[in-house]
């Protein structure tokens, strides 16, 4: 019986020992296979290459281009109104009412998610501009990090104005030039989910009409800043300077561009609410021919109005 005893104790004793030996061992295991997984799980972040999305709401800041281009198949109605300046007082509904004003009828597409191309006509000097936006750097993380969203746009732009009609009176014999062009390159940053940042090397040689000066056969070299400011989910703050280097501009009287507005997201629709210093419509007009000052009361209201239809079945 004794014997009995002795033996169930013993066996009592090396299942007890030998369940926690395997209980140790089990802890042991499942923590390796945590840390392996865990480990995996970094690895293929790293191997993978994350996209910065949304650096600005729309492809405009708020006059001038930002490095977000429309998706493929894409295609852009855009109208930007420009009002009268806020010192031509209350008579004039602070520049509400008062003629000419200044609106711009644009249709862009997009090519592809890299590429687009954009037509338009604005009111002021009776001008026609054509545009693409090519992307050539995309900002990322992962297993390839890339600090900046880097794109090329050239512009050009016809002014049809009639010869009557023509700001310079051009000397007998002087060749008529209405074609201007736009070289930019955008380089923007995503630096938080809510705040992004853009510099705009900006060279312009405009058409020799447009001036009230002789032109500058050297065109005007330009420096421009934008950035915006996420507030809410469907509404973000922008703001756009453009500054003119010194000894580049084409007229004694041009004044840097500031821009300040508001984009609200809608769906379908894009509206951009923004107190600007130039009436212009184009990068000529509104960077190299502006002469409102805010301090004197000349900035202008004005709002753009974007509506995007696919055009192509997106695939799955």
């Amino acid at each position: 019986m004794k014997s009995n005893n002795y033996f169930i104790m013993q066996l009592t004793k090396l299942l007890t020992v030998s369940f926690l030996l395997f209980g140790l061992y089990g802890r042991s295991l499942a923590q390796d296979t945590t840390n392996l997984m865990g480990q995996l799980e970094k690895e293929a972040q790293e191997n993978k290459t994350v996209f910065a999305t949304s650096t600005f709401k729309y492809t405009r800041i708020v006059d001038g281009h930002s490095v977000e281009n429309l998706p493929a198949h894409v295609l852009d109605v855009r109208i930007s109104h420009r009002f009268g300046p806020l010192n031509s007082g209350a008579y004039n509904f602070f520049g509400l009412d008062i003629h000419p004003v200044n609106v711009r009828i644009g249709f862009d597409y997009g090519i592809s998610n890299n590429l687009m191309v954009g037509v338009g006509h604005s009111g002021a000097q009776k001008t026609y501009d054509v545009f693409s936006k090519i992307k050539i750097l995309s900002q990322s993380s992962g297993a390839v990090n890339m600090p900046f969203t880097v794109s090329f746009v050239p512009t050009l732009a016809i002014n049809t104005l009639r010869p009557q009609d023509f700001i310079v009176k051009l000397d007998s014999g002087v060749k008529v030039n209405r074609i201007s062009y736009v070289f930019q390159l955008l380089i923007a940053r995503k630096f938080s989910e809510g705040f992004s940042l853009q510099i705009m090397p900006t060279f312009i040689h405009p058409d020799n009409i447009s001036f009230d000066n002789k032109i500058n056969d050297r065109g005007v070299f330009a420096v421009g800043i934008g950035a915006r400011q996420k507030i809410s989910k469907r509404m973000s703050v922008n703001v756009e300077y453009y500054y003119q280097l010194p000894g580049t501009k084409e007229t004694p009287n041009a004044r840097n561009v500031l821009s300040v507005g508001i984009d609200i997201g809608t769906g379908g629709h894009v509206f951009q609410l923004h107190f600007t210093n130039s009436n212009g419509l184009t990068e000529k007009s509104f960077i190299a021919e502006n002469t409102g000052q805010w301090k004197k009361g000349d900035e202008v209201f004005g709002f753009n109005i974007s509506r995007v239809f696919q055009l192509k079945k997106k695939h799955s």
